[in-house]
């Protein structure tokens, strides 16, 4: 069961994070204005049937926002984590957060770059990567998602002791990284999150850097042709995670390259979207979330 007293205790894989101020007090509407038209393959989950709302999460130096969906009756439900790509938390992340809660999960992404600015509304990518992505710390990422599943355990809509993670992108190194840190969740699943890397003051460690202490079943999604994540790395992860004995695996879809999933960009792969997609709830319903 998720304990925030005994998170506190846990040997962190990077150092703790320093005070800053809140710049993203809102979550933008509609799409990133860094990816333009939004594809006609884009999906948009209803949300009949949901609680949905933008809530405020109390972390160490203010509050962050973050969109939560939930059945609109019942609970408390298995929870999961969403954390979003470079973009931040836009249409799509909240659409993905629908999809989760249609299947009877209390779903909730934070907006972890509410710190460095909003990055859905910056149309320049390498302004984007220099200025915003690149400045958020791990550090300050998993304390923000610490603070973020105490703050669904303080909601009572959701169960923790029944919680996963899953991000998308830089999301998905960010769930390799969360699954190392907290070996309190049920199962985690990093869809195309980078591997390597050099190390930086803000990123010290990568995800093959700690692979090895992982404690939870984790399913990593990739394709086959992702230009910037190599399939030696993935092979590589493979071999560390065979290591841990926690079954977790890495599933690459040879037709797809990256952030296949993403249906509102021309990177989507409907063919690959849809076969991760059942891999991931599977996933889940096979670890008790």
């Amino acid at each position: 069961m998720f304990d925030a007293d005994h998170m506190l205790s846990l040997k962190p894989i990077f150092p703790p994070p320093t005070r800053r101020t809140i710049l993203k007090t809102t979550l933008s509407a509609g799409f990133c204005a860094a990816v333009s038209p939004v594809s006609a393959e884009t999906i948009t989950t209803p949300a009949d049937g949901l609680d949905v709302a933008e809530v405020k999460v109390k972390t160490a130096d203010g509050d962050i926002p973050a969109y939560r969906a939930m059945p609109a009756s019942g609970g408390p439900f298995p929870t999961v984590l969403v954390i979003h790509e470079i973009f931040g938390v836009h249409e799509h992340i909240k659409d993905m957060c629908r999809r989760w809660a249609k299947l009877g999960y209390y779903a909730i992404a934070p907006e972890l770059f509410a710190r460095q600015g909003d990055a859905a509304a910056e149309k320049d990518m390498q302004k984007l990567m220099s200025d915003i992505v690149g400045k958020k710390p791990d550090a300050e990422a998993a304390s923000d998602l610490d603070a973020t599943l105490a703050f669904a355990k303080a909601s009572g809509s959701a169960d923790v002791s029944h919680a996963a993670v899953t991000g998308f992108c830089w999301g998905g190194r960010q769930a390799w990284l969360y699954a190392v840190r907290n070996p309190s969740l049920k199962a985690a699943i990093a869809w195309y999150g980078p591997l390597g890397g050099d190390p930086s003051p803000a990123r010290p460690k990568s995800v093959l850097d700690v692979i090895g202490d992982l404690k939870v079943p984790t399913l990593g999604l990739y394709g086959g042709m992702d230009q910037g994540i190599p399939q030696t790395q993935v092979e590589e992860a493979r071999k560390k995670l065979a290591a841990t004995g926690t079954g977790s695996k890495i599933v690459v879809f040879a037709e797809a390259g990256h952030a296949f999933n993403a249906d509102y960009r021309p990177s989507y792969v409907k063919s690959a979207a849809d076969a991760a997609w059942k891999e991931a709830t599977a996933w889940l319903k096979a670890h008790g979330v």
